[in-house]
């Protein structure tokens, strides 16, 4: 990737399965995403939640490992997210894992960030590389 930051704009749709639960800790949830746009392929991962979703307040942490294209570029790479949700207000923080990717990918970072979520469950996404 060159050292200038560039943009692409990506769509994703989610399955979520939930596993067993992490006792008297968290819930836990095996994931699948489709990713098409400037960015093409399919990522699947594990995500832990825990905190009252209802209430306002909870948090999760997710690692996905992508296979496909991010602008052309072919390869694997790890995906990480950290949200949390305070009174209602939701923070994210999704990045490239540094060191993860493989191939055209070896070494991407940046960072993603979703846009709108659409009624069909389909995620509009702008991944930054840096």
């Amino acid at each position: 990737m060159t050292a200038d930051p560039r943009s692409l704009t990506a769509t994703f749709t989610v399955q979520m399965t939930p596993d067993a639960p992490v006792p008297g800790a968290a819930d836990r949830f095996t994931l699948t995403k489709t990713w098409a746009g400037e960015v093409e392929g399919t990522s699947r991962g594990t995500m832990l939640t825990a905190g009252d979703p209802e209430s306002g307040s909870a948090g999760y942490v997710a690692i996905e490992l992508f296979e496909g294209t991010l602008g052309g570029r072919a390869g694997t790479l790890a995906l990480q997210q950290l949200g949390t949700m305070a009174d209602g207000r939701p923070a994210l923080r999704y990045v490239i894992v540094p060191g993860s990717g493989t191939a055209e990918l070896a070494d991407a970072t940046g960072t993603l960030e979703i846009g709108e979520i659409h009624d069909d469950g389909r995620h509009e996404v702008r991944l930054t590389l840096g």
